[in-house]
């Protein structure tokens, strides 16, 4: 049934958080090795493996290697993943033998806040950390993730909540302060690479490591994006738009949404 986006763009046959799912789904490779965070990265990681990447080693923090569930985990303790593992292995092990060391291609996560230079915060915001205005679940393993897979791809609704100028903590270190910060902090991933959300896509610019919109996904102006933006988003000159979701990429979508609430695929 065709609706209309919340951001007011035009009659679509998807939402905008579908567009962001399918356009985070599609930056994962076959073949990889990927890091998954619960939300919405898990679901645009069991897309992806559902659809054009079969092959692709979902690894959940839990110590299940190669999960395949068939419904959308509810937590990194949910028995799917043990159940439909390639392995289990202790908590350490995943840290210490297949992250720490760089054996990780992709690293997915979600952020409550996010700032220029793709650091992330999931740990508090507004006051300090004693007495914050909120409290938020904490890091998890996102620190770690952040700082040794080989990239890192972020999904995250843009507004400015979200998008500030400085993150109110630092959770998980995107490129710092700017260039030679990850190699200053000694961490061994590459960083950032892509950070998608409802509105588009960003990219750290190779010189600056600022994150810069370069597409947007149909139906967003430029405009909708700067304002959603707590500082003065910088935009690529080829700025271009992404590819609707197609029929069979919002099939399989909303097949996952639908186990939330039943618990299995139609």
């Amino acid at each position: 049934m065709s609706q209309r986006s919340e951001r007011g763009n035009a009659v679509a046959d998807w939402t905008a958080d579908e567009m962001m799912t399918v356009a985070a789904a599609r930056q994962l490779r076959d073949d990889t090795a990927c890091f998954v965070g619960i939300g919405l990265p898990s679901t645009a990681a069991n897309l992806a493996r559902t659809t054009h990447a079969p092959n692709l080693v979902l690894i959940y923090e839990s110590g299940c290697l190669g999960a395949k569930p068939d419904r959308l985990p509810l937590s990194i303790g949910d028995g799917v993943l043990a159940d439909t593992a390639d392995a289990v292995v202790s908590v350490p092990e995943v840290f210490n033998y297949w992250l720490q060391p760089g054996r990780i291609d992709v690293g997915f996560l979600g952020a409550a806040q996010i700032d220029r230079y793709g650091n992330i915060n999931t740990t508090v915001v507004g006051g300090d950390y004693d007495a914050p205005t909120v409290r938020l679940p904490g890091a998890g393993g996102a620190p770690e993730i952040a700082a040794s897979c080989r990239e890192v791809v972020v999904i995250v609704r843009q507004d400015l909540r979200t998008f500030t100028e400085r993150v109110d903590f630092v959770t998980s270190v995107g490129y710092g302060a700017g260039p030679g910060d990850r190699e200053r902090l000694g961490l061994r991933g590459g960083g950032p690479r892509v950070v998608i959300t409802d509105l588009g896509v960003l990219e750290p610019d190779p010189l600056t490591c600022e994150l810069t919109l370069t597409r947007l996904h149909p139906g967003v102006t430029r405009e909708q994006a700067r304002a959603a933006t707590g500082w003065d988003l910088a935009v690529a000159e080829g700025l271009t738009t992404g590819e609707p979701p197609t029929a069979a990429e919002l099939a399989v979508l909303r097949a996952l949404e639908a186990t939330k609430s039943d618990g299995r695929l139609p």
